[in-house]
């Protein structure tokens, strides 16, 4: 019994010249990024290509953008896959209108136009701008820890990285020396896979050398004005003020410096009595009052030196400074689930989850980072020609600082985590549970001023926004598309590689409002 298929007729002759654009539906996610590379400016990406004729052509820089951004939006970031794709996939097949760019190319073109990602997001954003999208009635600042492209294991002291670029040196040197003595026959294939990619292997760990060595100046630096203020004020008679440092050695020394302030305080007391009777004597008079009794601020100087050099006698060695030799730009980033080698990358994100501003950080805490990041948002949206206003900013606990609250803006910072803050703003209300309402006190602090606002009805709600808006964000990169790291080394890649990964989020946000032939900056 025969059964009737619709069967494949895969030696069937096509009769008429195939025509890639019926390969995809109108609709398709691919139309719609050539469309946005049209719109895009691009002019950054073609400047650095000759315009005379010579040498051989290079491949479109827009149709590379046009490939880059349809592989970014479905979470690829390989070179090769991206070169196999455009062999076998229709998408990137129409994209590229059958050229088969190869991984090099890819690769090379990611690192050529590095300088270029910043001027494209901003010009993705003016697009969003544009369609309607980006609202700034909130704007919620956060970071978010992305991995390096390094390993934990590969943080090692100077004493390690020393010895190692002697012994690259030392290989590279005996490497020459046998291809002189001998030139064309074969060496050693050990040593040939020890000194292979030498010069970038050197060039890192020249990186981290003198990445060490200037973290140890730093200190040195920092260590020798603590020490100059310290003396300056016992020589006064005043005790260094601020918090205690925790180590145990810098301890010590800020012990000594108290126990010599309270000595010459102590000192300038005894003189200024002494005076004082030998005032009162040539006066023929007693001088009145009770013989002074041991200094009690000396003694409990003199305590404290003798446990901060218990302290300092039982404390451990100093660890080393360390720097990673596979990234010396990334650093260890503490995460919930632990420690990782990384960089602290930080987006504004707005009511519509448009990501308006971007930068990444090697500071493993947020709190520094908010005055810069205000700035990049401020000439972000200058940038974009973006004419509404930010008109609230919302950031949490982790950018709470004195100062920070007093940045311009209407600015609401979590004092603390967020189910701390639930629970406070429970237990600081009134017994029926109603919100704070009225201006804060005139005597209040800075955190009880944000507290207060973080209490009112108007402020909770604001902040309550904030999770929604720039949490989905940093899970549709790291979850949806994973993109847990970065692929590239170095401060400046992973920047750019930063900017990339928020171009494609919001080009997105703007493919769900899109229509074939809507896109326009007109």
């Amino acid at each position: 019994m025969a059964f009737h298929y619709v069967r494949a007729q895969r030696d069937q002759v096509l009769l008429l010249p195939v025509c890639m654009a019926d390969w995809l539906e109108e609709g398709h996610l691919a139309w719609f990024v050539i469309d946005v590379v049209g719109q895009l400016d691009t002019r950054a990406l073609h400047a650095r290509h000759r315009n005379d004729g010579a040498g051989r052509p290079a491949y479109d820089p827009d149709m590379m953008l046009a490939l880059l951004l349809y592989a970014y939006a479905n979470g690829m970031r390989s070179s090769r896959r991206m070169e196999a794709a455009c062999r076998t996939d229709a998408a990137f097949r129409v994209i590229s209108a059958g050229l088969v760019p190869d991984h090099a190319t890819f690769a090379r073109f990611v690192v050529d136009h590095e300088a270029a990602m910043e001027g494209l997001f901003v010009s993705g954003l003016r697009l969003c701008a544009a369609a309607g999208l980006v609202d700034l009635s909130t704007v919620a600042i956060d970071g978010t820890k992305m991995a390096a492209n390094a390993s934990l294991r590969a943080n090692h002291s100077i004493e390690w990285v020393h010895a190692a670029v002697g012994a690259l040196m030392a290989a590279t040197v005996a490497s020459e020396e046998a291809e002189a003595a001998s030139p064309g026959a074969a060496c050693d294939p050990m040593s040939a896979a020890e000194i292979r990619g030498a010069g970038a292997r050197l060039a890192r760990l020249k990186a981290a050398q003198a990445q060490i060595e200037a973290e140890d100046a730093a200190a040195a630096e920092a260590r020798a004005g603590r020490d100059h203020t310290a003396a300056r004020e016992a020589q006064a008679g005043r005790r260094v003020r601020g918090r205690k440092p925790a180590e145990a050695h810098a301890a010590l020394a800020r012990a000594e410096a108290d126990v010599a302030a309270a000595r010459a305080k102590a000192q300038a007391r005894a003189q200024r009595r002494a005076a004082r009777q030998a005032a009162a004597q040539a006066a023929g008079r007693r001088l009145g009052g009770f013989a002074p009794g041991p200094d009690r601020n000396l003694a409990q100087a003199e305590a404290a030196l003798g446990k901060a050099r218990q302290a300092a006698a039982k404390a451990t060695p100093t660890p080393r400074r360390q720097a990673n030799v596979t990234d010396a730009d990334s650093r260890i980033m503490k995460t919930r689930r632990g420690f990782i080698q990384g960089y602290n990358a930080q987006a504004a994100v707005d009511a519509n989850q448009i990501v308006v501003a971007q930068m990444v950080s090697q500071d493993a805490n947020d709190v520094a980072l908010l005055a810069p990041m205000l700035k990049i948002l401020e000439d972000s949206i200058t940038a974009g020609a973006i004419s509404d206003a930010v008109r609230k900013i919302l950031a949490d606990a982790g950018y709470w600082s004195d100062d920070n609250a007093r940045l311009e803006g209407d600015l609401l910072i979590a004092t603390l985590k967020d189910w701390k803050q639930r629970k406070a703003a429970r237990e600081a209300g009134t017994t029926t549970g109603e919100p704070t309402t009225g201006e804060p006190p005139a005597d209040a602090s800075t955190l009880e001023a944000m507290e207060h606002r973080l209490r009112t009805a108007e402020g909770a709600a604001a902040y309550a926004k904030r999770s929604s808006t720039v949490a989905p964000v940093f899970g549709n990169h790291k979850a949806n598309r994973n993109f847990p790291g970065f692929r590239r080394r170095g401060l400046s890649a992973v920047r750019a590689e930063w900017a990339f990964m928020n171009l494609s989020h919001n080009m997105g946000k703007l493919f769900d409002h899109w229509t074939p032939g809507s896109l326009s900056l007109a």
